[in-house]
């Protein structure tokens, strides 16, 4: 009897705790996977690029970019903490001419070296004016997973959801200087 009652009490001293961390996981992940709605501004889809993800700027680069664009690029880097949103959008209206998923490696997402290192997947866009630009959803350290539903001859809209990329990521843009 002695020994079912102190299993009994013991059993309440780590409820609580167990309880709580329970709660605070679920919190974090309602939290991480949050998806709220993104209204671009009336003319974006005209005369405009909206960023593919919610993030801090981490670099603009003046680059090359030989495989889609083939030519002069300048890249802005987006990193994307946990704190962020995850979901990424399409930045312009246009249609998918080139999509590519790359295995790679798992640097820091905000390394230098991960836009062309880690694990990727990048999309090429034409705008109806003409106007190519280059997306990539780019895995961090962390972030082991890509997702995304786009293909080559999909039709895209401005702001459209398109992917996520889990856990601290990177997403970059590269556009016509």
């Amino acid at each position: 009897m002695l020994v079912v009652g102190a299993a009994w009490v013991g059993s309440w001293l780590w409820r609580g705790p167990m309880l709580a961390l329970a709660v605070g996981g679920l919190a974090f992940t309602l939290f991480f996977f949050r998806d709220p709605e993104r209204t671009p501004p009336l003319d974006a889809p005209e005369n405009g690029i909206v960023a593919p993800a919610d993030g801090r700027v981490v670099a603009i680069v003046d680059e090359e970019e030989p495989l889609y664009l083939k030519g002069p690029a300048q890249r802005i880097s987006i990193f994307l903490s946990p704190l962020d949103v995850h979901v990424n959008r399409v930045p312009v209206r246009g249609v998918i001419e080139h999509a590519k998923y790359r295995p790679g490696d798992y640097l820091v997402a905000w390394h230098p070296k991960a836009s062309d290192k880690n694990e990727r997947s990048e999309f090429g866009l034409r705008h109806p004016n003409g106007t190519k630009l280059l997306f990539k959803q780019i895995a961090g350290a962390v972030a082991r997973r890509i997702e995304y539903g786009l293909e080559e001859g999909d039709t895209v809209e401005t702001g459209q959801r398109f992917g996520i990329v889990k856990f601290g990521s990177r997403m970059d843009l590269l556009v016509p200087p």
